[in-house]
């Protein structure tokens, strides 16, 4: 059962023993080589990536997460790289991971979470969910699918008082999608990007645009996105702040754009010396919802009726 204020263990990590290893230019060719067709799958590559660093954190003397799935999802071949610093992507993970469990913690009844994903995000299973919250995925329906059989391999749950729902990203209408599985935009809901592919600003904006349509007022976008769609040079902070907060407040967010090296202070880790092209965010939906707006235009719609018959009945 997943209960609300109660700790639980996480499982055992899925552990194969690793290899130790110093150096960075060695590792250039370690990641999974996917084909499809003949050619290899850049994003089954990326969210590979991605679950390699999970693991390689998760062995650390003392890490920021657990991620004890991550191991079925890597490259057995990986040489392990467990420097002293802590990486961007993995401090971004643990940032986002304690936000969406402070966050769901404090909504009463049904708790909305929307993840938009590389497709092999294990936090519906790693993280500790309340009770009644209903967690929907948005990734490529082909790297999910992958991902989803190796879970199921190790035994991977989501637990029985949560409920897991996957929608494909190819789906045309993701908003009607997730309608039809049960989300409700009057009530509450946190969303959170990390790893989903992003390969134009129109393509971000369309999210923006989803995720306005369907959050409540006062729900909450956190994540990551490319730097390069600021349009502008990543050390130029003023100006992507400028830009990050136009793009978002155009389509109805306030938003706050988070330092990694405070966020690494605060935790007591030192990053890693790299260049890292991603921006960390959190954003809170100012407007209504379409649901909302709905509701508001059919309670005005019976008042307007029901002050009609009564100024009838007057007369």
């Amino acid at each position: 059962m997943c209960l609300l204020g109660v700790v639980y263990s996480l499982p055992t990590p899925i552990v194969r023993p690793p290899t130790i290893y110093a150096s960075s230019n060695a590792r250039k060719n370690s990641w999974l080589r996917a084909k499809i067709n003949g050619e290899a799958d850049p994003l089954l590559q990326a969210a590979t990536s991605a679950a390699s660093l999970r693991f390689q954190e998760t062995h650390r003397p003392e890490p920021l997460f657990l991620d004890p799935y991550a191991g079925c999802l890597t490259d057995p071949t990986m040489q392990m790289d467990l420097k002293k610093y802590s990486h961007h992507y993995c401090l971004a993970t643990k940032f986002i991971d304690d936000k969406l469990l402070r966050t769901v913690s404090h909504i009463d009844g049904l708790k909305q979470v929307v993840l938009l994903t590389d497709g092999m995000d294990t936090r519906p299973y790693r993280l500790n969910w309340p009770t009644s919250s209903i967690i929907f995925d948005i990734s490529p329906e082909r790297i999910f699918k992958k991902s989803a059989e190796r879970l199921k391999g190790v035994g991977a749950k989501i637990p029985r008082s949560c409920m897991f729902l996957h929608i494909p990203l190819e789906f045309s209408n993701i908003q009607q999608s997730l309608h039809s599985k049960g989300f409700n935009g009057n009530r509450p809901s946190i969303w959170a990007m990390q790893g989903l592919s992003i390969k134009t600003l129109a393509s971000f904006e369309e999210i923006l645009l989803i995720v306005g349509s369907l959050a409540m007022n006062g729900s909450l976008f956190v994540g990551e996105l490319p730097a390069w769609l600021a349009e502008t040079e990543i050390g130029s902070k003023p100006s992507m702040e400028k830009w990050m907060e136009k793009i978002f407040m155009n389509n109805g967010f306030r938003v706050d754009l988070i330092n990694y090296n405070e966020v690494a202070r605060s935790m007591g880790k030192e990053l890693a010396l790299e260049d890292y092209k991603n921006i960390l965010f959190v954003a809170e939906q100012l407007r209504f919802s379409d649901d909302q707006m709905e509701t508001w235009r059919r309670e005005f719609h019976r008042i307007e009726e029901d002050g009609d018959e009564e100024g009838f009945e007057e007369l």
